[in-house]
């Protein structure tokens, strides 16, 4: 990223200075520069959005200084009128930014320095374009792009599942509040992740030396990302309920506890399987056992909230076999083997339900193996 970025903002000046006669050349390798600087896959917008603001506030700004002449009330209004057309036909932050400040420009620089629109948006083509070309020529590597951005949302879900499991054996109730409100903030790192499959799609488009990644690992990841974003919000939803499990003093058992596990080990396993370029299936068969858990202590002596943090076990579960590269009928239908048949709350589960009583169990052995 850093290389492209020098060599772009060298052939922009280049570029500039020759084609322009432009003694020091400014926004030309600002707009290179900011081009490649945005995320990657907004490159091709990028460049239209430069062209597009930098021409609607030439045309604002021109317009209006015919009419209204130069100075400092006259700058307000060119300001305000080019936000107000950009917004009208854009909604583009960055189309708005641009008109803004090109109009800005127009207005104080025209006087003194004539032709400084047409320098302005002929820099601008030349910018946007050297990026283009830069991005094509000196592509960053799509899979590398991805797993940089996959691992920070992947490793919080990991360990805020781990956290919450702990948290439930123990009882520690302001440890799964920490977890929930970990995994809440983790918005920035789900549009990181979607960002860099647009971007590695971009890339693979644009360059034929990334050609070769348009399938494989990369389709992997392009699919992960939506279904992985259910998964967040299923965890969530299930990290919430184990609050309310602690609070309330529900029973949790043993296989309530090895399921939240399994979950959380199902998603460490699917991010390496990924890495390594491998089919998922170690993946698929942790989230069928993290089902098989929730199955079984269904079954057993579990309150309200229990059910449904099992409940969120089985569709979190589901997403991530679909992100592993099943179909959603696939993952469904393995998701309804894997929980069998629903048996009948315990006579001491409806018991507790009618009366609001939910009397605490501790966990057997192998859940104070965590």
């Amino acid at each position: 990223m850093a290389l492209q970025a020098g060599i772009a903002a060298v052939a922009a000046w280049l570029l500039s200075h020759e084609l322009t006669g432009n003694p020091s050349p400014v926004f030309a390798p600002l707009a290179a520069v900011g081009a490649l600087a945005v995320s990657v896959g907004q490159r091709v917008r990028r460049f239209v959005e430069l062209v597009v603001g930098v021409a609607l506030g030439v045309l604002v700004g021109d317009v209006l200084l015919s009419l209204i002449g130069t100075g400092p009330w006259q700058l307000g209004l060119v300001v305000v009128m080019s936000i107000l057309v950009a917004f009208a036909l854009s909604s583009r932050a960055a189309v708005v930014i641009q008109t803004a400040s090109t109009a800005v420009l127009i207005t104080t620089l025209s006087p003194q320095a004539p032709n400084v629109e047409f320098s302005r948006f002929i820099d601008a083509l030349l910018g946007g374009g050297v990026a283009l070309i830069t991005a094509i020529l000196l592509p960053v590597n799509p899979l590398r792009v991805v797993r940089r951005a996959a691992g920070p949302a992947l490793r919080t879900l990991v360990e805020q599942l781990t956290e919450t499991a702990e948290a439930l054996c123990e009882r520690d109730i302001e440890r799964a509040i920490r977890a929930r409100d970990r995994l809440r903030g983790n918005q920035e790192e789900l549009r990181v992740l979607r960002e860099a499959v647009a971007g590695a799609r971009e890339v693979t488009r644009l360059s034929p030396f990334s050609w070769r990644h348009r399938h494989g690992v990369l389709s992997h990841y392009a699919r992960t990302a939506e279904p992985l974003e259910r998964a967040m919000g299923s965890s969530g939803a299930l990290i919430r309920r184990a609050v309310t499990v602690i609070e309330d003093e529900e029973p949790v058992s043993a296989r309530m506890i090895d399921a939240v596990l399994a979950l959380a080990e199902t998603v460490r396993i699917l991010r390496d399987e990924f890495a390594a370029r491998r089919e998922p299936r170690d993946a698929r068969a942790k989230a069928l056992q993290a089902v098989q858990h929730a199955g079984t202590a269904y079954g057993e002596d579990i309150g309200f909230s229990g059910t449904v943090v099992l409940a969120q076990i089985r569709t979190a579960a589901s997403d991530l076999l679909v992100a592993s590269g099943l179909s959603q009928a696939e993952a469904n239908s393995q998701v309804r083997c894997a929980f069998g048949r629903l048996p009948d709350p315990s006579p001491r589960a409806r018991q507790s339900e009618a009366t609001g009583d939910h009397p605490q169990v501790t966990p057997d052995a192998s859940a104070r193996r965590l």
